[in-house]
C-alpha cells in the first residue's frame, strides 16, 4: 500500500467515503460515544486487532465511554491512503458514534 501523501481533492474524496471522520490538526479523527468502559476497551481491542492487521496504528485516547481515535501517516508526514483504509475498517465494526 503506498504512503504516498494525498492531495486536497483526493483527501475531499476520501473523507466523502468515511463521513464520520473529521480533520483535525492534520489527522483524520473521530470519537466514539459509548456504553460504558468496558464497551470502551472492547472497541479498542477490535480496533487493535484491525491496526495490526494493516500494521498501521491510530493514536487512542479513552475517556470513560468515549474513544477518539486519530489516525495520520508520520512516516509520510501526512494523511495516505493507509489512514483512509483503516478508518472505513473501523466504521465497518459497527459502532454507534
Amino acid at each position: 500500500m503506498s504512503d504516498s501523501l494525498l492531495s486536497s481533492a483526493e483527501i475531499d474524496q476520501q473523507l466523502a467515503k468515511t463521513p464520520s471522520w473529521k480533520i483535525v490538526n492534520g489527522e483524520i479523527t473521530r470519537t466514539f460515544a459509548l456504553a460504558d468502559f468496558r464497551a470502551a476497551l472492547a472497541l479498542v481491542n477490535k480496533v487493535g486487532e484491525l491496526a495490526e492487521a494493516a500494521g498501521h496504528h491510530p493514536d487512542i485516547d479513552i475517556r470513560y465511554n468515549k474513544v477518539r481515535l486519530a489516525l495520520v501517516t508520520h512516516s509520510a508526514g501526512g494523511l495516505t491512503k493507509k489512514d483512509f483504509n483503516l478508518a472505513a475498517q473501523i466504521d465497518s465494526l459497527g459502532h454507534v458514534a
